[in-house]
């Protein structure tokens, strides 16, 4: 066939196609701009062709691209130490995604229980409606049928309790139980924030029974929160946290953080990665931090934040019909749409703003971090007028 496609067909793509990007902003082969609220799903921290990012990236690009860990690559250590200062952590492993920083998450875990002499111990408890990868460790971990079916029997190991539900936690603990692994807000399961109370009671029950506490923190971190990690809200730190996403700013780039305890199991031999912490995922990460650790820089996250949280309550109130609940932290906010999501989807892209579908009937707008007031309420102009629409069609049908 001649318009076959060589691809995997896994993906439902919409018919979009962009050459190039600017700041907040994507811009269509037909020249035709749209403002990216989805910013490659929390991954374009930055925004798009921020020229710092650019520049650290081709200023590595002319010394070295890969080396593979058989040796010593200094960017790993200057990322490393900027990142165990910036947090509880006091190691780091790097990978080249969410997935793979998960699945080191998970090893850390079950090999530390390992080191200590209870090798029985590898059950991880997780939370229903979480969303930690495509592997097959993490679409166990995960535990959503849709992403299970089809794929041979479920890694073991994992067992999934209600989210938000303390009394099915402790009821879940059992002698081969190593850790608990949440996200503080869960992405894909619909801007589920995990309340700070919670999250302590977590923490007080990993301590007692002996348990590694482990925060996934893909799409939350690196300020999409308002703090450089969700956790910080809460007043407790987990002992291992996985990385991704926004660290990258667009590039490819996880890691795993730890304690020196947790990772006291992780002795060489036991984990690696040919292209975990390459030169050129270095120095972006690198120029990622450069900014986003600037002195108010969390601050202006905060405070656009408000503007669209603010400006979405309003939009709320005046389209029940359309918008049933707002939800979310910081830059990481949720629309509960009234009606299918994607009506809402196929309305907000029409008129040329980018958002992300999630579970629970969720839109999500995820935008860069460098947006500005000005940017923020050109998204909300441009979701009034979708409502609008809809709106109106509903009352005509």
């Amino acid at each position: 066939m001649a318009d076959a496609t060589p691809l995997y067909e896994t993906y439902l793509r919409a018919p979009l196609r962009f050459e190039r990007g600017e700041g907040v902003w994507l811009i269509a082969e037909d020249g035709s701009r749209y403002l990216d609220f989805a910013a490659g799903v929390a991954v374009n921290s930055l925004g798009h062709a921020h020229p710092h990012l650019v520049e650290s990236l081709k200023a590595q690009a002319d010394k070295v691209w890969h080396l593979s860990n058989l040796y010593e690559v200094p960017g790993q250590e200057t990322l490393g130490k900027r990142l165990t200062a910036a947090t509880f952590a006091d190691k780091v492993f790097f990978t080249n995604s969410g997935a793979e920083a998960l699945e080191c998450a998970i090893k850390t875990a079950r090999r530390y229980q390992y080191a200590k002499g209870y090798p029985g111990k590898f059950h991880v408890i997780t939370f229903e409606g979480a969303f930690h990868g495509r592997t097959l460790a993490t679409i166990a971990a995960g535990g959503q049928e849709k992403y299970l079916e089809g794929f041979g029997p479920k890694a073991p190991g994992f067992y999934q309790v209600p989210f938000g539900d303390i009394a099915a936690v402790k009821e879940a603990i059992t002698e081969e139980t190593a850790a608990i692994l949440i996200e503080p807000v869960q992405g894909e399961g619909g801007i589920r924030v995990v309340s700070n109370e919670f999250l302590r009671e977590l923490r007080s029950l990993c301590d007692e029974y002996g348990l590694l506490l482990i925060f996934d923190e893909v799409q939350t971190g690196v300020g999409r929160t308002g703090k450089l990690f969700a956790y910080e809200w809460s007043g407790v730190a987990p002992d291992i946290m996985a990385v991704a996403k926004g660290i990258g700013g667009g590039f490819p780039l996880g890691a795993c953080l730890a304690t020196e305890e947790a990772a006291s199991g992780m002795v060489p031999g036991t984990h690696g990665s040919t292209y975990g912490g390459n030169p050129l995922a270095m120095a972006v990460g690198n120029a990622v931090l450069d900014v986003v650790l600037q002195e108010g820089f969390l601050e202006h996250v905060r405070d656009v934040a408000l503007v669209l949280r603010q400006g979405l309550a309003s939009l709320k109130d005046r389209f029940p019909d359309i918008i049933e609940d707002v939800r979310g932290e910081g830059l990481m906010l949720g629309i509960k749409a009234k009606g299918p999501s994607a009506d809402l989807l196929k309305a907000v892209r029409a008129e040329h703003l980018l958002l992300v579908p999630a579970g629970e009937n969720v839109l999500r707008l995820l935008p860069p971090l460098v947006t500005t007031a000005e940017e923020a309420r050109e998204g909300l102009a441009r979701i009034e007028r979708a409502a609008e629409k809809l709106s109106a069609e509903k009352k005509t049908a």
